[in-house]
Formats: structure tokens, sequence, C-alpha cells
């Protein structure tokens, strides 16, 4: 399977979650946006970006890559995302139907690699653990900024629409 279909089935997976939980969502034509979707909290848009997680075998984790990927015929670059890029992030794993919901702050504060280890053998669960299913931060997310920014460190404000 390639890794645009992928990414297709990490977004249709998010969509048909979101909207389980009753979250109005906007999906935007093309992909020229840095971000897959946005949420429409009374008015407002809350942008995201949906990564589908890989099995790394070296780690026995699961593993999302950080950067954006583009392409032309001749080469690929992987670059930073910019923290006006998007709000949040939603991570997939597709083989175990599992979400992870980090705001944009926790999300760039990774190197190059976000590792999700989905295993209760370590003695201390990794940071990214506090975001599986995380679903209530996406409600906060416009609705009560102050509340979201005291909660998380280095948190930014999500943008109003343009």
């Amino acid at each position: 399977m390639d890794t645009k279909l992928k990414a297709d089935i990490a977004e249709s997976a998010a969509i048909t979650e979101l909207l389980k939980r009753g979250f109005r969502v906007l999906n935007p034509v093309g992909d020229r946006l840095p971000y897959d979707l946005a949420l429409d909290l009374n008015g407002e848009l809350l942008r995201i970006q949906v990564k589908s997680a890989w099995f790394n075998s070296k780690t026995k984790s699961y593993s999302v890559d950080v950067r954006r990927t583009k392409t032309n015929r001749r080469n690929m670059r992987r670059e930073r995302y910019d923290k006006d890029d998007f709000d949040f992030a939603i991570l997939y794993i597709d083989a175990l139907r599992v979400f992870y919901v980090m705001p944009f702050s926790i999300f760039s504060g990774y190197g190059s690699t976000i590792s999700l280890i989905e295993t209760d053998k370590r003695q201390r669960k990794p940071k990214a653990a506090n975001y599986r299913e995380r679903w209530d931060l996406l409600s906060d997310g416009l609705l009560n900024r102050k509340r979201l920014k005291d909660s998380l460190p280095n948190s930014v404000e999500p943008s109003k629409s343009r």
C-alpha cells in the first residue's frame, strides 16, 4: 500500500470518528493547504493535520513523521511545519484503530519522529501516551482558549478563521 493511500485511509478514519463524536467537519478540496481537515466550532475554524502511523520493527512501536513531505518529479524534501500551519494533529494507527490527538505545540516539539508505544511493558509511559484518544482537547480548542493554554505548557493559541 502506498503512502498516499495510507494517508487517505487515516483521513477517512479521522473524519468518521469526528462525525461520530458530533463535530462539524470541513474537508478542503485538493492538497495545497498545510492542514487536512477543519472543524467548525461555533463559527471558528480549528485546523487539523492527520498523520498515519507505521510499525517500526526495530523499536517495536508505531512511528509518525512530524515533517511534511514535498515531492516533485526529481526529488523528495522534508521540512518542519510552521506554527501557523495547523492547530492540532490527529495521529492514526490503522492496525489498532487508535487515535492520538495532539496540539501543535506538542506535536512540533518532537525531533523528526513520534514513537507511539502500545504495550504496557514500560515502567514509565512516554509523553505521547498523554494524548491517546484525547478528543476532549479538540472540544476545548476554541471554545475555551484560556483553559487549553493553561493545561498545555508552551501551547499556541489556535487561529481564528480567515
